[in-house]
């Protein structure tokens, strides 16, 4: 990501937003498929996980509102524009954070069990979060009440369809997919201005579909490593040039570190619960598990884009952003020194 937004910076690329905006929707629509697929593939119910649920919505908008506040009240952002960029510190990202989890050998733990509801309940709640943000953008315009009543549909489609098609995983047929809602998507805002999300059409298509028995897990691969890392790249591209304005350097870094202090302040929310089932170190180390931030939240900055949004804010949300991404390994260490002795035990 901070090589796109590198790459931004030195080329002239205004005369190809067009193509990067679809390409990196693209990309976002097939990383949200294989997040619903992870929801559908573990049956995550709220009949046995409603405290997990909860537990999840809270760390998702902590981060939201501690980051939205500085923006507001240290920023000067507009409330409303600070509503939208801030929730790029909710979701975790789960594909990151199972990957590094299972390959630091802490898959048989109960902060792993635990981290794949949360972290896919938080991205569930970060996709609720953007239905009101609809009609603050928007108003409550006959347009908006059809986007929002489209959101609703396929999220109840999602719900009643949940695990209903089975479907190989294979990243070519996903990449279809994500084509396809891509080009509907951006069909219906450019023809008749209803915003509904390809984030959230994608993510509903994984709830439906159901990996068929004995097929490998998804989110591995050449291809699948390949588009993910042409998104994150394609994202950085897609962000404001970084240009510090009034803002002197010292300034930025300042903003930058509380910034990303308070997102993962919000993240520690699971250290106050679940005292019955964990130790301190392991509640604590679930909670750092959830710092990784990806997809989701870089498919929030590609919204603030389409609204026009190349100020301060957005600059400092994509670098945090990218910063987070950078220290995800450190953050699995921290969690493996956390539960060092129980993972070689297990």
């Amino acid at each position: 990501m901070l090589t796109g937004m590198v790459a931004a910076h030195i080329l002239k690329l205004a005369p190809w937003h067009a193509e990067i905006e679809f390409l990196t929707l693209t990309g976002l629509s097939y990383i949200m498929v294989e997040v619903g697929l992870e929801f559908s593939r573990e049956k995550v119910s709220l009949r046995g996980h409603g405290f997990d649920f909860f537990v999840a919505v809270a760390a998702a908008v902590l981060p939201w509102l501690f980051c939205g506040i500085y923006f507001i009240y240290v920023l000067n952002t507009p409330p409303r524009n600070a509503a939208l960029v801030s929730l790029f510190a909710a979701p975790t990202s789960a594909g990151v954070l199972f990957t590094l989890l299972a390959a630091a050998g802490l898959r048989r733990t109960w902060v792993y069990s635990k981290a794949q509801a949360l972290a896919i309940f938080d991205d569930l709640a970060t996709l609720l979060l953007l239905i009101p943000i609809q009609f603050i953008f928007n108003g409550f315009t006959p347009r908006s009440f059809i986007s929002v009543g489209l959101i609703l549909i396929i999220f109840a489609a999602a719900y009643r369809g949940l695990n209903r098609i089975l479907t190989s995983g294979k990243a070519p047929l996903l990449l279809f997919y994500g084509l396809i809602i891509t080009v509907i998507c951006i069909s219906l805002k450019h023809y008749w201005a209803i915003d509904v999300p390809a984030l959230l059409v994608a993510f509903a298509l994984g709830c439906i579909l159901q990996l068929k028995p004995g097929t490998p897990h998804v989110g591995t691969g050449t291809l699948d490593t390949g588009i993910k890392a042409a998104f994150m790249f394609l994202v950085g591209l897609s962000l404001p040039k970084i240009g510090l304005g009034a803002i002197s350097p010292g300034s930025f870094l300042l903003h930058l570190t509380a910034l990303t202090v308070l997102a993962n302040i919000g993240k520690c929310f699971p250290v106050f619960c679940y005292r019955r089932e964990a130790s301190y170190r392991e509640r604590w180390a679930l909670s750092i598990a959830l710092f990784p931030r990806g997809e989701v939240g870089a498919g929030v900055l590609l919204i603030a884009m389409s609204y026009g949004f190349r100020g301060t804010p957005e600059i400092l949300a994509g670098v945090c952003l990218a910063l987070n991404l950078i220290l995800t390994a450190w953050f699995i260490v921290l969690v493996k020194q956390l539960l060092g002795f129980k993972a070689e035990r297990l």
